[in-house]
């Protein structure tokens, strides 16, 4: 491996044992990075001789090719990640991203779904699939989603292990190794219980011919062993599409949003929300009173008799 690798790859070990990042998160610093380097091979220069005009002109780069700023500010982001470390671990005398910002982005609002949305789609998810065994799976993945707010990541990764100790919560493990317990709704348990029946099933059926034990709540052929978040987000789109829906919009994201926008219409706490989502700073969360603020803001302008006077 040469020494240019080593950089990254020193950089992404430590990070990987210092914060628990998840492998998604790595792998997004390594795309990013080698990028990074990639276009400094091109103008003849490495990791390790890089200046800050260097990363000022493959700033300029990625501009001219039309990324967007949140991309841009992502790939800075990284880079300035790399230099803090190399100079903290004394691979470099000095730090060239030292003096670069972060621009400051505009707040996007999530978007989100409407109850007889969510209902429509859970009324879809029971129909999704070639056999019984997919259609039960496909049903519990987003009555599970829905009820929980988890991220995709959570989901598919979810552990066998993960309704035994108590069949009313779930155990989640988060970003950065963080565990939470979130409690399940009485139809999401429902789909659990029947799901686990036919989970039983197949475990039984793989141990007998492979003598591997399950490990994961919803298992493939993949190579993690578990449903891929690829996967999923392509089986959400077919159940967009049965429950007549627009695919384009909706993603398990979407759902996640959904989740929390309910619950805070429906009069929940700020702070229980921002537990339940395993959010580890309320500021993430508050982008959720802006949604509610503007649904309540538009229903007032297309409703309110007053609002457009004839």
């Amino acid at each position: 491996m040469s020494k240019k690798l080593n950089l990254i790859e020193f950089f992404l070990n430590a990070q990987y044992a210092e914060y628990q990042l998840s492998e998604n998160t790595i792998l997004a610093y390594k795309h990013d990075l080698n990028n990074f380097m990639n276009f400094l091979i091109k103008e003849q220069g490495t990791l390790y001789t890089a200046t800050q005009k260097d990363i000022e002109n493959y700033m300029i780069n990625l501009d001219q090719k039309g990324l967007a700023a949140s991309t841009r500010s992502r790939k800075l982001s990284a880079i300035k990640g790399l230099y803090r470390f190399a100079y903290e671990e004394k691979l470099r005398l000095d730090n060239p991203s030292l003096k670069f910002h972060q621009p400051k982005l505009q707040k996007r609002l999530p978007v989100t779904l409407s109850e007889n949305d969510v209902e429509a789609l859970l009324n879809a998810a029971k129909n999704v699939g070639r056999s019984v065994s997919d259609k039960l799976r496909n049903q519990c993945l987003i009555e599970i989603l829905y009820a929980t707010g988890m991220r995709v990541s959570e989901l598919v990764s979810l552990p066998a292990t993960a309704t035994k100790n108590n069949p009313n919560m779930l155990y989640i493990i988060g970003k950065g190794g963080k565990e939470r317990l979130v409690p399940l709704s009485i139809t999401a348990k429902n789909s659990l219980k029947d799901w686990l029946v036919e989970w039983e099933k197949i475990s039984q059926e793989t141990k007998k011919k492979t003598r591997i034990e399950q490990r994961y709540l919803f298992p493939s052929s993949s190579k993690n062993g578990h449903l891929s978040r690829i996967r999923f987000y392509k089986l959400i789109k077919e159940i967009a599409l049965m429950a007549n829906l627009n695919p384009i919009s909706i993603s398990p994201h979407t759902l996640r949003h959904a989740f929390a926008t309910h619950l805070l219409a429906n009069g929940a706490d700020l702070r229980a929300i921002q537990i339940l989502l395993g959010h580890s700073d309320i500021s993430s969360t508050e982008i959720y009173t802006h949604v509610l603020t503007k649904r309540l803001t538009d229903l007032v302008e297309n409703h309110h008799p007053l609002a457009n006077p004839k």
